[in-house]
């Protein structure tokens, strides 16, 4: 009877809302198989896959070419060393204990994830920080024209300054250590993120403000529940645009004055003449800031989930 009741299931489309109704035990019977094409839609399994196999063909093409160049003596293995080279430095975890480098004793092989880790932490301090001043200069600088008018033009004035400018003052101000990093990451992207704030509210459009006041919103509810939702993707935007810029001023300060973290693996590769260190800290920059990139594409689309692509 069971068998005969299962097999009547044959042929029924599954989006069928009474064939999902009148199934009840193909419930129990699903595999961990079944429950991962639940969890996970096939066609985003398919463009993660797509996605990897296209960045690993891109990396291997360069490996492959600099492999290759260091084979036929095209270049000096000691000043560029070959990547099968360099990877292997990071077996030599005892290094990355140095104080230069800053990393903490962990069990096992991982030395080397506390730095990234230490530079991870300061990035997202920074960011997080600079995101939330910059959208409350912004929505002040939005509601209160007074305000706006007194800070505005001095934002526009700090915001071309290059964050390796203000390394000496953070340094000074907070010392060496964690602040003077996050300080940097902070104050080079709160500047842009709040003109950029100022300006994208100012271009709402101006039919969606009419209607929420004619339905009887108030202005603080204007902004809560119609600009600020209007302008949080391109807010995204110009944070990620903003990313590389931010990972690059840790990274310098690093290198330059608080002495510890990925930045400093760069330099102390430097100071011991080790060409192999410098690359490996360089791929570890590269490859933590290309993940960095990729998580916060991630995050843009759960959170701006209304939000679609454009495709040609």
């Amino acid at each position: 009877m069971r068998g005969r009741q299962i097999g009547s299931w044959i042929g029924r489309r599954e989006d069928d809302p009474k064939s999902v109704e009148e199934m009840p035990e193909a419930e129990e019977g699903l595999g961990y198989r079944g429950w991962i094409k639940r969890l996970i839609p096939l066609g985003l399994l398919i463009g993660v896959v797509v996605g990897v196999g296209w960045w690993v063909l891109s990396l291997g093409i360069v490996v492959a070419i600099w492999e290759l160049a260091v084979a036929l003596q095209f270049v000096n293995p000691v000043i560029l060393p070959p990547p099968h080279l360099f990877i292997a430095e990071i077996r030599n975890q005892a290094q990355f204990l140095m104080p230069q480098v800053g990393a903490t004793a962990v069990s096992g092989n991982f030395i080397v994830l506390t730095v990234i880790w230490m530079s991870l932490q300061r990035v997202l301090l920074g960011l997080a920080l600079a995101f939330v001043s910059a959208v409350t200069l912004g929505s002040l600088a939005f509601y209160f024209e007074i305000f706006g008018k007194l800070t505005l033009p001095t934002i526009t004035l700090l915001a071309p300054i290059a964050s390796v400018a203000w390394i000496p003052l953070a340094i000074v101000a907070f010392g060496v250590g964690d602040r003077a990093a996050i300080f940097v990451v902070f104050i080079s992207v709160v500047f842009t993120l709040t003109l950029g704030t100022v300006n994208n509210m100012h271009n709402v459009d101006q039919v969606y403000i009419n209607t929420a006041r004619v339905l009887g919103a108030s202005r603080r509810q204007v902004i809560q529940h119609v600009i600020f939702p209007a302008v949080l993707p391109q807010l995204f935007v110009i944070m990620r645009i903003n990313l590389f810029g931010a990972w690059m001023g840790v990274l310098a300060a690093e290198m330059v004055g608080v002495r510890s973290g990925l930045g400093a693996i760069v330099v102390v590769g430097r100071q011991m003449m080790n060409m192999n260190l410098t690359f490996l800290g360089m791929a570890l920059i590269g490859l933590v800031g290309y993940l960095l990139d990729a998580s916060f594409g991630l995050v843009q689309r759960r959170v701006l989930w209304w939000k679609s692509t454009a495709q040609l």
